[in-house]
């Protein structure tokens, strides 16, 4: 009997391990779609923006081309899974990211450096959606562990922020003012190792079971998820605006090249460690109360450098912003885990992507003739909290769809 029992046990933590280092893989994809195609724009922008001439709404629609591209991967995203399978999906899109990259490097004017921005855009919409797929499948095969999971796979973005927030920097120290599209390269480099790691392991072997496909719930689930979907298109706008403009702000404020790399890296860090903060929290609790928790710390880390311009103040809310903003996606994937069958998980998923895709293409450009109209960032970055403020207000209406629809409660 003993002898039984310690075998279970060990294959259980043999599965465990797997399992673990399986989402991690998965991570390596939104570490390459979303940490450093996306965010790391705002480490190479204050250099681009200085030898191009921009003004801080040019800028802004940068950014917004990549969040109407990562619209466009959304929302193509649940017909090529069906049509090729989420690996090779999530693969497709990280290898977009690669090439658009690339292309910012070689580019000289602004329509190609908005095109490139668009189809890194594309490619993270695809790896991000596919990849979160493929993360809940895991999760709901281990329900005991699947807020744990799902949050490793969020932090992904984290380790990309904090590997770009060391090198561009250090880059831009090393060859001066107009070395950007080096600083690209760099990025380019380090996502190509992440993808070959992806590539290289066992990820593809995931599979959903044909009982879980064939259960699909046919009733509409948007209208039932409204609050959900406004407040996290309200918080797609609003987060977009801190990490689009925040190292412009550090900069401004006489911070150096190595104040730049640690602010960035704390965002990092501190996104990475955000599975182990969140977890229990996740798992808790119901209806939209994780979404709006996370949110609310969001809101505070964007709200500190408006009350306090001093080095501290500034660590401080890149803590406090990098541990909750990519926990506020990884709640919204675990409300559709625990709401709907395994089949509605790609349409509700992509539904969630394509709201906080708008929300983030609006976000940059408004936050960028704020910034210009009102002649210094502490506009753009009040409107920027503002913004998440109203996201929480917005959640807190939204309940599970089951307790919804049976007017019970389960908290």
């Amino acid at each position: 009997m003993l002898a039984n029992q310690t075998s279970r046990r060990s294959a259980h933590l043999q599965v465990l391990r797997r399992d673990v280092w399986t989402v991690v893989m998965l991570a390596l994809a939104p570490a390459v779609g979303l940490g450093i195609a996306r965010f790391a724009y705002a480490l190479v922008l204050p250099d681009m923006r200085a030898d191009l001439g921009w003004s801080y709404a040019e800028a802004g629609w940068m950014n917004t081309s990549n969040a109407a591209g990562y619209l466009l991967g959304a929302l193509l995203c649940t017909r090529a899974i069906a049509m090729a399978g989420a690996f090779r999906v999530m693969v497709i899109g990280v290898w977009a990211c690669i090439f658009a990259l690339v292309l910012c490097a070689l580019a000289q004017q602004s329509v190609t450096l908005n095109a490139a921005r668009g189809f890194a855009g594309v490619g993270g919409g695809l790896a991000f959606v596919s990849g979160g797929v493929l993360a809940a499948h895991i999760a709901q095969r281990n329900p005991e562990h699947g807020a744990l999971y799902l949050g490793l796979f969020y932090a992904g973005p984290g380790l990309g922020i904090f590997l770009s927030g060391i090198t561009v920097p250090t880059v831009l120290a090393l060859f001066g003012a107009g070395s950007w599209r080096i600083a690209w390269v760099a990025l380019a480099g380090l996502s190509l190792v992440f993808s070959v790691s992806v590539m290289r392991s066992k990820v593809a072997e995931i599979s959903t079971p044909e009982s879980e496909k064939d259960r699909v719930d046919h009733q509409p689930f948007a209208l039932k998820m409204l609050p959900l979907l406004g407040g996290y298109l309200l918080f797609g706008a609003g987060y977009i605006a801190y990490m689009t403009f925040m190292i412009a702000w550090v900069r401004d404020g006489g911070g150096g090249a190595g104040f730049q790399a640690a602010f960035w890296a704390a965002i990092g860090a501190a996104a990475m460690a955000s599975p182990w903060i969140w977890a229990r929290l996740l798992k808790r609790l119901q209806h939209g109360h994780a979404f709006v928790a996370l949110i609310g710390f969001t809101a505070l880390g964007a709200a500190l450098p408006l009350a306090s311009g001093g080095s501290n103040a500034l660590f401080l809310s890149a803590v406090i912003f990098g541990a909750a903003f990519f926990a506020v996606v990884a709640s919204t994937t675990v409300f559709v885990r625990r709401n709907l069958p395994a089949g509605r998980w790609a349409p509700a998923i992509g539904a969630l992507t394509v709201a906080f895709g708008i929300g983030q293409m609006l976000g940059p450009v408004a936050t960028g003739i704020i910034t210009d109209y009102s002649g210094g960032l502490s506009g753009g970055l009040l409107a920027s909290v503002l913004m998440l403020i109203a996201a929480c207000i917005s959640g807190l209406f939204q309940r599970d769809l089951g307790a919804g629809a049976s007017g019970a409660t389960r908290d």
